[in-house]
Formats: C-alpha cells, structure tokens, sequence
C-alpha cells in the first residue's frame, strides 16, 4: 500500500514531506483526555464562583473588591483564550468558529469537547480499520488511515495546549484572586460559603499547575520522555506542592494584610530579584543575543519573547518553585539538569522571606482579624513549608524518576508514538511520513534554535 502522505495535499496539512517518519510497528494508545477535562472543571467552576462573587460585591456596592475580582477573572480567562490559540494550529475549517468561542471565553469549553468527540471517533476508526483489513480497498484503507491520523495529532495538540493553559491559569489567575478572597476574609472577618468554594478552586488550580511545572520539568531533564509517576511518588509530589502552595499563599496574604500598601516595596523587591536573576546572569557568562543586520525585527522578538518567558518564570518562582533553571545563554533556554545548588538556593531565600513576613504578621497585624492564638498560626505555617521542603527532598533523593527508572523508553511528549496498522507482512516493515502538524517545541518555556538564531 502506498504511503498516505503521498495522497494528501501539503498545503492542507501546512507540513511538507520532509518531517518526522512514522515507523509500522508500534501501536499509540491514545487514553481518555482526564486532564482536559480536569483543566476544563477547573476553568469553569474558578470562572463560575468568580463571577457570583462579583455579583455579591456589586449588590453590596463593593467597588473595590468587585473591581479586583473582575479583573483577575478577565486576565486570567483572555490568557487562557490566547495559549489554546498558540499551541493550535488549527487546519481545520472552522477556525472561524473557534475564533468566535475563544471571543467569548469558551474556548476551553469546546476544545474539551471536540477533544473528547475525537476521542470516541479514533475508537470508532480504528475498530472499523482492523474490521476492513482484509477487504481490498487501497482507498477505503487510506481513507481511515488519514482520519486516525488526524485524531491522533488533534488529540495530541489539546493535550499540549492544555497542559500549558493550567500552569498560566495556576499562577497568572488563580494565585491572584485566592491571594485577594484571602484578603477580603481577612480585612472584613467573614468567610462565607461562595467565597470558600471560590478559594478552593482556585487553591486546587494552583496546585495543580505547580504539579504540571514539575511533570513538564521531569520530561525536559530526561529529553522529552514520557514519565509514568506511580501513587506513591504522585502522592509525594502532591503533598510537596500542596503544602508549599498553601503556606506561601497564606502568607502572603497575612503579610498583605497586616500592613496593606506599606508592604508592596517588599514584594516588589522578591518578584524583581527573581525577574533580573536570569538576565543578570546572562550578562555575566558574556553571552550576546543574536544580531541579524538584514531583518532586525527578529532580535527584537527575541528578545521580547525571552522578557516575556521571564515575567512568568518569576511570577512561578514568587509563589512555588518552577522546579527547572532558566538560561538564557543556552540555546535551550531551560536547563535540562538537577541542580541541588539552585534549588537549596531557592528554598533557603524562600523560608527567610516567609519567614519574615509571618513576623511582620505575629507582631504588627495579627490580633486584629483572628480569634484564635497568632503564634500557634505563625508555627504552624512555618512547619508547613518546612514540611513542603521535607516531601521535595523526599522525592528528589529516593523517588525520581530517572533514579528509580519510571522512564517511559521510545516515547517522547514532542512526538506522539506511530500508529499500528496490522497490514500484510509486506506491509510490515515500511515507512510512513508524518503528515501531523509537527509542533514547535516549546517544552516548557523553551524556543527552538531555529527561532531564537533565525
């Protein structure tokens, strides 16, 4: 049977014959999109809270917290339209109508369920293609043979752009508004029903973008591998996050709260040490940006690009740790190896600052919002973090992946695996193309050589 790249139109599917090879004899298996669906809850339930709070202000005539809790539903909710954009290039016909849901902030909504009407279709596909192998229609084989390919690439594109939509969501949305609620509770000494649900989606957004930082930082450290945690290490990583997460939001907002405006110098501080830490050591390695005298609109979006990388690089570090190193001398941005050095560094700035802002809270703020015992507070969100710590090491020093082989070999997350077509023996050992939409690989904030040298 002839290869079905042969048969199709390079224009339609905007990849030309040169990329990847498909080799027969490994079979995908494409499993139900948990995860979108999980990302989906998560953005409708935090969208769906945030907009009864808003109504509650405005009943109330509460202009500043209503202000404050539109805006960060807004933000959050348009960048999460434009990353499903980015990370789809759509071939489709009905990029118009997909245009039209993300103007209205549903994107995720549909793409959840065209994702899951796909999901049902590669079933019905390829069910129907082991039915047909015997029958003798080169055209009729080709024929599914496209369409499961299709469903392959699309599936793997949501997956990819959902998964970068949860950790811009986590940290440039959620961390916002539950540090704001928090504050409001706080200030006002009420903690109603709507507003906890709220917090609660937003907490668990929050955590678990921070577990997507460090499952998308395990794939670049073992080049793109497909990593298989087991309960016991998810369980780990879960609770690592949860307490860092939690510890540090809270924190934050008692810090905020007991000294209101007086305390934005010291947090602008934190967050610009951790935005020109990249650059300041760029500067010092002596590296150059790259420098193209015939297109100098190429250095310029580089260079825009890498400012934007860095703005969410430290908005992560501010709130958790982004569990990899930026570099932007390297080629790769991001550095693939585990150094202990950055992250004790890391941890040791963090528990100093937590620290200190949990002293401002005890001595200058406390006893004005809660009823109950500030330093039974104060230790306990300082044991939290060290208990945050504890589970990290744990799991760095005893149940890493690329210590205790939990490596999936030949399956990378930039490339989906071949589909398996049980064809004749002749069949058995020939080369299809890739026709898929060959992605750009941004794993994790990174940029190809070939953009950041063009």
């Amino acid at each position: 049977m002839q290869t079905v790249l042969e048969e199709m139109d390079e224009e339609n599917t905007g990849v030309s014959s040169s990329k990847e090879e498909i080799v027969l004899g490994q079979r995908l298996h494409i499993s139900f999109p948990f995860s979108i669906i999980f990302s989906t809850v998560l953005y409708c339930a935090e969208v769906a809270f945030g907009l009864y709070m808003f109504e509650i202000y405005r009943k109330a005539n509460d202009t500043f917290w209503m202000s404050f809790t539109i805006s960060f539903i807004i933000v959050g909710a348009i960048l999460d339209q434009i990353i499903l954009m980015f990370f789809n290039k759509d071939s489709r016909r009905n990029k118009a109508a997909l245009l039209f849901w993300h103007i209205l902030l549903l994107g995720p909504i549909v793409r959840c369920l065209h994702t899951i009407r796909n999901y049902h279709k590669w079933l019905t596909n390829l069910k129907q293609e082991k039915e047909e192998t015997q029958v003798s229609n080169k055209k009729r084989n080709t024929m599914l043979e496209r369409e499961i390919a299709f469903s392959i690439r699309d599936n793997f594109m949501q997956q990819k752009a959902f998964k970068y939509m949860s950790v811009i969501q986590a940290f440039l949305g959620s961390v916002p508004q539950l540090i704001l609620q928090m504050y409001i509770s706080l200030t006002i000494r009420e903690w109603p029903l709507n507003r906890a649900l709220l917090m609660t989606c937003s907490l668990l957004s929050v955590t678990y973008g921070a577990i997507r930082c460090n499952i998308l930082a395990i794939q670049i450290s073992n080049d793109d591998t497909t990593t298989k945690l087991p309960p016991i290490e998810f369980f780990c990583v879960v609770m690592w996050r949860f307490l860092e997460v939690i510890s540090r939001v809270v924190t934050l907002a008692f810090f905020i709260a007991s000294l209101k405006l007086k305390s934005l110098p010291f947090l602008l501080i934190i967050y610009f040490v951790s935005l020109l830490a990249p650059w300041l050591e760029f500067w010092k390695s002596g590296a150059h940006l790259p420098s193209n005298k015939e297109n100098n609109s190429n250095m310029v979006g580089t260079v825009l690009m890498l400012f934007l990388i860095t703005l969410l690089y430290a908005a992560i570090n501010f709130y958790c740790w982004s569990a990899v190193k930026l570099q932007l001398s390297d080629d790769k941005i991001i550095d693939g190896r585990q150094r202990w050095g950055h992250r004790i560094l890391h941890y040791s700035f963090r528990f100093l600052e937590n620290v200190i802002m949990i002293l401002v809270f005890r001595f200058f703020g406390g006893k004005t919002w809660l009823n109950c015992c500030d330093s039974l507070i104060a230790v306990q969100l300082i044991i939290s973090y060290l208990l945050a710590i504890g589970f990290m090491l744990l799991f760095y020093q005893y149940l890493y992946p690329w210590q205790s082989g939990k490596v999936l070999p030949g399956h990378t997350e930039n490339q989906p695996e071949a589909p398996y077509y049980e064809k004749t023996e002749k069949n058995k050992n020939k080369q299809l193309r890739n026709y898929c939409h060959s992605c750009s690989r941004v794993g994790y904030f990174s940029i190809r050589k070939s953009m950041t040298y063009s």
